[in-house]
């Protein structure tokens, strides 16, 4: 009995698989190419970039397609500044709803 509860918790851990980490990046030490093809290769960043006319800094993840949100969510054109580009077009996941669907 216990055997088959160490097996079944093996096997369990096995199914999960390793846990990756998200890469983060400063939007404004990369071009917008650039910042475009990390989020096509690595599917998903981390990006941080400054608010419009604050001295804050914000971040959000940002992502490749619709196949890196949620169920309930989708892939929404959005825009960060860059290097080159205050205006860097980019997705990051949005809810879905009846008033806003995908």
């Amino acid at each position: 009995m216990r055997s088959a509860a160490l097996a079944l918790i093996l096997t369990a851990l096995a199914a999960a698989g390793p846990a990756s980490a998200i890469s983060r990046y400063e939007s404004l030490s990369k071009t917008c190419a650039a910042v475009q093809q990390l989020i096509a290769s690595e599917r998903a960043v981390i990006l941080r970039y400054p608010a419009k006319g604050a001295s804050l800094v914000l971040y959000d993840r940002f992502v490749s397609g619709n196949g890196q949100c949620s169920v309930s969510d989708y892939a929404a054109r959005t825009y960060i500044p860059t290097r080159d580009n205050p205006l860097c077009p980019v997705y990051s996941c949005k809810p879905s709803s009846v008033f806003n669907p995908n």
